[in-house]
This record gives C-alpha cells, sequence and structure tokens, in this order.
C-alpha cells in the first residue's frame, strides 16, 4: 500500500466521527508527518483543499505552543457521568467500615481479628473481603491515603501531669547557670545514660562493612554473666563542652553518682577551673541523683568536704528529664557514634564513647569504674541531720546547697 492509500484508509476510518475542526487537525497532521509535498499528498487522499490543510497546520502549531490544558486534554471528550463507576459509588459503605478497622479509638468492631493484630494493607482487605465488600490491597492503600492515613511511629511527648512551677523552674535554674559561668565556677549536668548489656549484641543502626556481610550477633538478648552490663553515667561541663563518662559495672546508686563527679573533677574540672568557688550541678529529679535521695546528698557532703567548696544543685522539675543538657549535648552524640557496633567488652565502650566528637568542639574521656556499689544504703535520721545543707526560698526540695562540714 502506497502513501497516499494509506492516509485514505486512515480518513475514512475516521471520518464520520470528526468534527470541522478534528478534521482539518487530523489531515494537518498527516501533512506534517509527510513532510515536503505532504499536503498535496493528503490533499489528493481525502479531498480535502490545500488551503484547508495549511489552516489546519497553523491551528496545529497553535496548539503546540499553547499550555496544557488541565488535565491534559483542551476539551472534555467523556460525558459526565461517563466511565465505569467508583467502588466507592457502588458499595458506599466501604470507606466507613474500612475507618473502623483503622480507627486506633474503640470506634471499632471489638470482635474484628484485627482488633489486636498489625494492620497490614493486606490484613485491612482480607477482613473488607470477610465483611462482605469487594475490594484489594491495592485499593484499600489507595482510600487509606485518600482518608488521610499513613504508618506513623510511636513519638514520646507524653511527660505525665505539669507541675505548676515547671517554667519557674527552668527560668530558675538558667539564672543561676548564666551567673556560675559569668563567674568562672564549674556548671555540670548530670544523668545516667541507658543501661547497656555487654557481649556481642545486637546494636541500633547501621555501619559500614563489605557487602553481604554484616557482622554476626547473638539472637537472643539474655545477660552473659561474666560480662554483665554497663552503666554509663555521665557529667557534661556546660562552659567548656566537655564530657566525662564512667562506666560502672554494678549498681547505679547515689555513691556511684557522686564517684562519678569526684572522678570527673580530678580528671577535668580541676584543671579547667582552678579558681572555682562554687560547683553548680543540674540533675533530673529521680534515680541516683534523685531530689528526694537521702544517699546522694550525703555522698555531696563527702566531696563537699574533699573539694572544700560549696556544692549546689537544681533539680529539673518532674517529668523533664529528657530536657536535661546531657541528654542533646552529650548522650545522644555517644549513641550516634556506637551505632551498628556490637559493645562486645567494657574497653569497647569506652573507646567508643572516648571516640564521640561532633562539629562543634566536644570533647570526651571515660573510664571503667570496677567499684562495687551496695543497694538499699540506709541513711538514719542523725546522718541526714548532719548534712550543712542551705535549701533556696524557691522549691528548696528542687534548689539547695551542701557545704563543707564546719568541722572538716
Amino acid at each position: 500500500m502506497d502513501i497516499e492509500a494509506a492516509v485514505r484508509e486512515r480518513f475514512e476510518r475516521l471520518r464520520n466521527v470528526l468534527d470541522e475542526r478534528s478534521r482539518r487537525l487530523f489531515v494537518a497532521a498527516e501533512a506534517l508527518a509527510l513532510g515536503f509535498g505532504g499536503i498535496a499528498i493528503v490533499a489528493r487522499a481525502t479531498g480535502v483543499a490545500p488551503r484547508t490543510i495549511g489552516v489546519g497546520i497553523k491551528e496545529a502549531r497553535e496548539l503546540e505552543r499553547a499550555p496544557p490544558a488541565v488535565g491534559g486534554a483542551a476539551e472534555r471528550i467523556r460525558r459526565p457521568g461517563g466511565g465505569r463507576k467508583k467502588t466507592t459509588s457502588k458499595d458506599p459503605t466501604l470507606v466507613p467500615d474500612l475507618d473502623s478497622l483503622v480507627e486506633p479509638t474503640t470506634r471499632g468492631d471489638p470482635e474484628s481479628p484485627l482488633r489486636w493484630t498489625l494492620k497490614s494493607i493486606r490484613r485491612l482487605a482480607d477482613e473488607l473481603v470477610r465483611m462482605g465488600h469487594k475490594t484489594s490491597a491495592r485499593m484499600v492503600a489507595k482510600l487509606l491515603h485518600d482518608m488521610g492515613y499513613s504508618l506513623q511511629g510511636n513519638r514520646k511527648t507524653k511527660e505525665g501531669s505539669s507541675h505548676p512551677d515547671r517554667n519557674a523552674q527552668f527560668e530558675y535554674i538558667n539564672r543561676k547557670v548564666k551567673r556560675e559561668i559569668a563567674a568562672k565556677n564549674p556548671v555540670i549536668s548530670v544523668d545516667t545514660k541507658k543501661k547497656e548489656l555487654v557481649g556481642d549484641f545486637k546494636n541500633a543502626g547501621k555501619e559500614l562493612r563489605p557487602k553481604g556481610s554484616p557482622e554476626p550477633v547473638r539472637v537472643h538478648d539474655f545477660l552473659i554473666p561474666e560480662l554483665g552490663r554497663a552503666n554509663p553515667y555521665g557529667i557534661y561541663d556546660m562552659a567548656n563542652n566537655k564530657g566525662y563518662v564512667s562506666v560502672g559495672i554494678d549498681h547505679d546508686t547515689a555513691a556511684f553518682a557522686v564517684e562519678s563527679i569526684r572522678r570527673w573533677w580530678r580528671s577535668m574540672g580541676a584543671e579547667a577551673f582552678p579558681a572555682a568557688r562554687n560547683l553548680l550541678i543540674t540533675a533530673d529529679g529521680g534515680g541516683s541523683n534523685g531530689s528526694r535521695v537521702r544517699l546522694w546528698k550525703l555522698e555531696l557532703q563527702g566531696l563537699a568536704n574533699e573539694l572544700r567548696m560549696p556544692i549546689s544543685v537544681c533539680h529539673l522539675p518532674p517529668g523533664t528529664s529528657k530536657w536535661n543538657k546531657i541528654e542533646h549535648r552529650l548522650f545522644s552524640f555517644i549513641t550516634q557514634n556506637w551505632r551498628g557496633k556490637p559493645l562486645i567488652t567494657h574497653q569497647v565502650i569506652i573507646n567508643l564513647i572516648s571516640a564521640t566528637t561532633t562539629k562543634g568542639g566536644l570533647a570526651v574521656q571515660a573510664h571503667l569504674d570496677a567499684t562495687l556499689y551496695p543497694t538499699k544504703v540506709k541513711v538514719s535520721d542523725k546522718e541526714f541531720d548532719a548534712i550543712n545543707i542551705k535549701r533556696d526560698t524557691f522549691h528548696g526540695d528542687w534548689n539547695y546547697t551542701i557545704r563543707p562540714a564546719r568541722n572538716s
């Protein structure tokens, strides 16, 4: 079949469905496709005047330069309401039933097998089919997207009940910290990092290794008795952006916490603050350095006697432990540095902590504390009353200073 016959056949097939403008555009497209001499060939094949074909070519070129119409077409071809009906139109209860399955409150059917199982797309589709709907996993995924659902993890935002003086306490701490730093006195933030199992256990995160050869670790996280756990107690120097971590092998007690501060002072603090006249500690309200822990205050009395220097303490309000400076200035970077690395020995833990740095100049020292710290140590009323403590006028239960004993 020659070119002219081919053009004639295509034109005849579409002649009855083309309106006047569409016919011009069709013959123009054929002529442009043929190139030189195309207008004459198309005119002979279709009987359309060459001048009309020229008008169509001009319109076609104007359409090429025009911005695309919304939806990709200048005019609607399908009549309104045409085409296959949407599943949600044919099944108006599909979306409400799907919403009841994924709704996180009690609106869902309490007898549904999905009530206490993972709500995967496939499980949701299977449950909807069981309820009498005609659907698929792909359709469920689209419906969930249209309904505004997406995969969400848990987020730690609940802090419990808020103390009415929470903001006032933070402002109080901020003023004291600024004043002490301006006076060239040490200000430290202290806390215990999460306890870690020592051994070839999985550690969250990834590190670079040869492709296809991840480091093998144990399947179950059962304590290895001869290795035990690591209790990292951290001290963060706010003025100098320096950290110290004492890695304990025994219990996290108040005696261990104060001993960690003592070791920080001997290895870093005394040199950094040779003219110090007071030590300010900011700490959580609970744990081994809690505001109600008697042994914490008794051990601080011993440290104040040794340093011959008052030790002031400001506790963060209840439920705000994650706001402690040490959490996001020191501990977070340690976690990043050892991600994906099994903490196989205490020495490995110390090396990883000591190697933690940041672009902001953070430097960290870490040492092992192999001392055993017994629990349930009782502080008698006589011992507690002998502590030379002066409580601040604002929330003396959170803010206080322990001075060296008068006879020390």
